[in-house]
């Protein structure tokens, strides 16, 4: 499994975001330059992450982009998620009757155990985590 490049993406215009402090705004170029992520590319993140209610955005000049909720009250798992749907190992995990073996196999319950184990750490982990008190 890999995170795909859109997920990192997203996850690094949150961190930038969460790092200017509370209610501040960016511009998406800003954003772009200071991530090195392609701006076209940034765009349609911003769109997802603005759909998933991660983000406000507004246009003008005074626009920009700004978090829609506290640094603690957004969690990798969220952002994640709001690019790459729901993080699934293996298919099994979700759904035993897809897979041959059904519920014989001996690896699905490590494929279960795995997955809690990464959702769990993803929806404990916020961007409060990664950002130094002013």
């Amino acid at each position: 499994m890999q995170v795909t490049r859109q997920a990192d993406y997203a996850i690094r215009a949150i961190y930038y975001l969460a790092t200017l402090g509370p209610n501040k705004r960016a511009a998406t170029s800003q954003i772009a330059k200071q991530q090195h992520i392609p701006p076209s590319f940034l765009a349609k993140i911003i769109s997802q992450l603005s759909v998933a209610g991660l983000l406000h955005t507004s246009r003008g000049a005074r626009g920009g982009v700004t978090l829609a909720r506290n640094p603690e009250d957004i969690t990798m798992l969220d952002v994640v998620e709001s690019i790459d749907g729901p993080i699934q190992l293996n298919e099994c995990v979700t759904d035993s009757h897809g897979c041959i073996f059904q519920d014989e196999c001996p690896m699905r319950d490590l494929w279960c155990d795995i997955q809690d184990i990464l959702v769990k750490r993803l929806q404990n982990t916020t961007f409060a985590d990664f950002v130094k008190p002013q």
